[in-house]
């Protein structure tokens, strides 16, 4: 394949899994992130190093980098011949968007603004970027469906997500531009990020300290494991978006358009209660939980469940890793990474 993919947020959790799988089948890689301190940056540097090892000779290129920057990652696209894009960077977390609202605003709607511009004017063949299930906000008609309109977000992290995927409609209509965005699905693995429930039920648990559980565990979460949402991100990213043939602007489907822009669910369509992840997680772990039950936070939403059969139908591929391979997969990487 001619040129390079630019992967951003290459050091995080998403990125460098994607990254991994890009190195894996050969690709040349140019991996961009701001390395910054909103969860500890010595994982994001972990996961690089480990990148790094298992790239071939001038196979991988980190470059630090905030996507906000347009100047300087419009240049990079440009000196790195990156015929396409991954973007994956943002400013993540729910909860952190109330009351952060100005660093959401500055990465996922000034720095997205940024990666259309550098896509546009260097004409890549293809962007995909992450959107999330959190743009369904308020629905609760389940599954979740691309058809679905997405108009009443919870939280400001959601609503940049929305706005991300109109900035490329826009793109694609008014540039030609293909973009294709993947609204994920509570994703864990290894490498997750600290500040997931994964990670901060894993060390509260085998630290003996009490683990705080969101509406007394009724929560539902279609937890989508790691590889799953990487390999997703590749198929859709090897069939870069068309129009829709079929579309009717008299009858407009949110989830296509007349211009070569698509959507899709990515998430593994098993939906589970809270509280039997951590029965899950107890079970690997080898210990008991002290469960602090809690009200529902502002922001969050009682229920995900993905329906990805738009995605199997364009790409033929959909998430089926059990909660269980998973689980025991993460507890694994988590106790040898922090026994080390």
């Amino acid at each position: 394949m001619a040129g390079s993919v630019l992967v951003t947020g290459a050091a995080g959790f998403i990125g460098a899994a994607v990254c991994e799988q890009l190195l894996q089948r050969g690709e040349r890689v140019v991996g961009l992130d701001n390395l910054n301190a909103y969860y500890d940056p010595a994982l994001k540097r972990a996961r690089l190093e480990r990148l790094e090892a298992a790239a071939g000779p001038d196979q991988f290129r980190f470059e630090a980098l905030d996507v906000a920057d347009a100047e300087s990652l419009a240049a990079l696209v440009v000196a790195e011949a990156s015929d396409r894009v991954v973007h994956l960077a943002a400013q993540a977390g729910v909860r952190y968007s109330i009351e952060n609202p100005a660093t959401y605003i500055q990465s996922n709607l000034v720095g997205f603004g940024a990666v259309l511009e550098a896509c546009r004017h260097a004409e890549v063949s293809h962007l995909v970027y992450a959107s999330s299930s959190s743009v369904y906000g308020g629905n609760r008609r389940m599954p979740f469906s691309e058809q679905d309109p997405v108009n009443h977000p919870v939280s400001l992290y959601a609503a940049t997500k929305k706005a991300n995927e109109l900035m490329a409609h826009t793109y694609s209509h008014l540039h030609g531009l293909p973009a294709t965005g993947l609204r994920f699905f509570t994703v864990y693995g290894p490498w997750g990020r600290p500040d997931m429930a994964p990670m901060l039920f894993a060390r509260a648990i085998l630290a003996g300290e009490p683990i705080k559980v969101f509406n007394e565990g009724r929560m539902q979460r279609d937890f989508t494991y790691i590889d799953d949402i990487a390999q997703g991100v590749i198929r859709c990213l090897d069939k870069p978006a068309t129009a829709d043939p079929g579309f009717d602007p008299l009858a407009p489907d949110p989830a296509t358009a007349a211009v070569p822009h698509r959507l899709f669910n990515i998430g593994n369509s098993q939906p589970i209660e809270l509280l039997r992840f951590i029965e899950v997680l107890e079970a690997v772990l080898g210990r008991a939980s002290i469960r602090d039950l809690q009200p529902m936070q502002p922001g969050d939403v009682p229920a995900t469940a993905a329906d990805t059969s738009a995605l199997e139908a364009w790409v033929g591929f959909r998430p089926s890793t059990p909660i269980e391979t998973g689980v025991a997969r993460f507890a694994a990487w988590y106790s040898d990474f922090f026994a080390s």
